[in-house]
């Protein structure tokens, strides 16, 4: 257990006003569907760890990263505690393929009215935060 919580990234990809989501595996979230990301690396900026995550979980290029929101997200079971910072950016090349096939089982685009259900905790978070990145 960390005594110190770890910052997390998630990346908020619009495309034809639909996000991107990826349903998660072998790690904390496991069957739920969430946001590309990662932890934020040393040195390392919001909005370049986006757009590094993005191309190595699902093999896209993303365009105009922005930081637009963050939650604190304490995951009781697991002894995690992350600060997730959201980056909100749009869809700029190809076509969403799993890159890290440990990680996550498939790739789809929701509307944000019609989340796929369970979300990740940071997701569910953001939420009830009253969070809409199309507003």
């Amino acid at each position: 257990m960390s005594l110190v919580p770890q910052v997390g990234i998630g990346v908020i990809i619009l495309k034809n006003n639909k996000v991107l989501l990826g349903k998660r595996k072998n790690t904390h979230g496991n069957g739920h569907w969430g946001f590309a990301g990662g932890h934020l690396e040393f040195l390392e900026s919001p909005e370049d760890c986006a757009v590094r995550e993005t191309t190595e979980e699902a093999g896209i290029k993303i365009s105009n990263p922005r930081v637009v929101a963050y939650t604190n997200d304490i995951f009781k079971n697991e002894d995690k505690h992350y600060i997730t910072f959201y980056v909100l950016a749009d869809h700029s090349e190809g076509e969403p393929s799993i890159q890290e096939t440990d990680k996550c089982d498939e790739w789809q685009w929701f509307e944000w009215e019609s989340l796929p259900r369970p979300l990740f905790l940071p997701i569910k978070n953001l939420l009830e935060q009253g969070y809409h990145p199309l507003q």
